[in-house]
């Protein structure tokens, strides 16, 4: 049976390219948007759902609507997120929680709603799925004052996909965190001048396909994208 992804933040940027790349490779795509309306009609293979990170309740919906739609889940790639550009001094407590609640909470929600369906399929046989979360490199360190509170919300992502792969040792869902610099994307593109030399969002997705493909005896924690030495100091 044709296997079946769900995707947040698809509308555009890396998600969208993500989506884009699986449906292509034959996965059913299931995307999560904030307005579903502007993805166009459905088609057999492709379903947009609303998906606000700060609602919870269309989490649930989501996920009900992915299964009752495709009868299996073999994928999560969590992509939604937002991005900050204060400093840890001048953030106000209302950015910080909603950067933790956009960036963080909600993946969490997420995967542990789609976790029995990645476990099994319907029938109760295994079938261990994979989970993909789009971090940073700012959750491995932080290079600038303005990337400090952004940088808090994925170092707290880094633990949570650290806190998913020892929950799935046994059960093999495995987790792997995809962590790019920036990516030629609009968010990028107010910070960075020349993005010629950056990544591509069409990158990325290659990179989350062949996570999403490989078996469960490869566990792969995290995925640095423009990794070098100066993003040790």
């Amino acid at each position: 049976m044709t296997r079946t992804v769900m995707i947040s933040g698809a509308s555009r940027g890396i998600g969208a390219a993500i989506a884009q790349r699986m449906q292509a490779a034959g996965w059913n795509v299931s995307l999560g948007l904030r307005r579903p309306e502007t993805a166009g009609p459905d088609t057999p293979q492709r379903l947009a759902c609303r998906y606000d990170a700060l609602e919870p309740d269309s989490e649930r919906a989501w996920i009900r609507a992915t299964i009752a739609r495709f009868g299996r889940l073999d994928g999560l790639v969590l992509s939604a997120g937002i991005h900050s550009r204060a400093t840890v001094l001048e953030a106000a407590d209302q950015e910080f929680d909603q950067l933790i609640a956009v960036n963080v909470k909600s993946p969490m929600r997420l995967a542990r709603l789609a976790w029995p369906h990645l476990e099994a399929l319907p029938d109760g046989k295994p079938h261990p799925g994979r989970i993909v979360l789009m971090s940073s490199l700012s959750g491995k360190r932080v290079k600038s004052a303005g990337s400090g509170l952004y940088g808090i919300s994925k170092f707290a992502l880094m633990g949570l996909a650290q806190g998913l792969r020892q929950c799935g040792r046994d059960n093999r869902v495995r987790t792997t965190a995809i962590c790019p610099s920036f990516v030629a994307t609009d968010m990028a593109a107010g910070v960075v001048q020349d993005m010629s030399e950056l990544t591509r969002p069409e990158d990325i997705a290659a990179i989350v396909e062949t996570v999403l493909g490989l078996p469960p005896t490869a566990s792969v924690a995290d995925i640095p994208v423009h990794w070098s030495v100066e993003d040790c100091y």
